[in-house]
């Protein structure tokens, strides 16, 4: 928490983070990312009173922002530390790679929308986050020019691994994404990459958007 912090926005964040040890986050690493990013940053004012809900919010571009446990959840079993280097595909508000960002040594991201980019990337410099980089472009093509990742997060429906963020992951490297059709529950995926194949789990059931492939025309 920042010091100019109202005792208001103080008591949320400390309440919040209680809120997300009672959905039954424990990686204290996750939990000071989630407390260091200021959500209503993320959140359209009108919405200000629901920032640190555990509800999903709308954003531009017919989008959504996830819930803070479902966040906190996936970072937790992404697994990064200090020196990994992260992609993350779909920005959205920008909240998640932003605190990946507190996690990590860099974070990219990539979202089809440059609406969305764009306003990711103002928040980050509102933020001072140096280490974070919004890009706009094909998450089904992830970033090649920035890759090789230890890590990579998806955050919409594909209906199978888009074989490109396979190819851009270390060996030893995770892959965090929901498997199903966009319009279904579908299932939360971890895959390690081994040399001796790939380890799949499934970890819970969500609900994304689907993964769209190209980049919006208009948006």
């Amino acid at each position: 928490m920042s010091g100019g912090d109202s005792e208001g926005e103080k008591a949320e964040r400390m309440a919040f983070i209680l809120a997300l040890r009672q959905h039954g986050i424990r990686d204290v690493a996750v939990l000071r990312a989630m407390e260091l990013v200021p959500r209503p940053l993320f959140v359209d004012p009108q919405l200000r009173a629901f920032a640190y809900d555990d509800v999903s919010l709308p954003i531009p571009c017919g989008q959504t922002m996830s819930q803070p446990s479902l966040v906190a959840a996936m970072t937790e079993a992404l697994g990064v530390v200090a020196e990994h280097a992260v992609l993350e595909v779909g920005t959205g508000s920008g909240y998640q790679a932003a605190v990946l960002s507190h996690l990590a040594a860099r974070v990219v991201t990539v979202d089809r929308y440059r609406t969305l980019v764009s306003e990711a990337l103002a928040r980050y410099e509102v933020l001072g986050l140096r280490n974070l980089t919004a890009y706009v472009g094909d998450g089904m093509l992830g970033m090649p020019s920035r890759a090789p990742f230890d890590r990579i997060m998806v955050t919409a429906a594909a209906r199978e691994i888009p074989p490109a963020l396979l190819d851009q992951l270390k060996l030893g490297g995770v892959l965090l994404i929901p498997i199903g059709k966009g319009d279904e529950v579908q299932v939360l995926v971890r895959v390690v990459k081994e040399q001796s194949g790939n380890q799949v789990r499934e970890l819970m059931p969500v609900r994304f958007l689907p993964l769209i492939p190209g980049v919006a025309a208009t948006l």
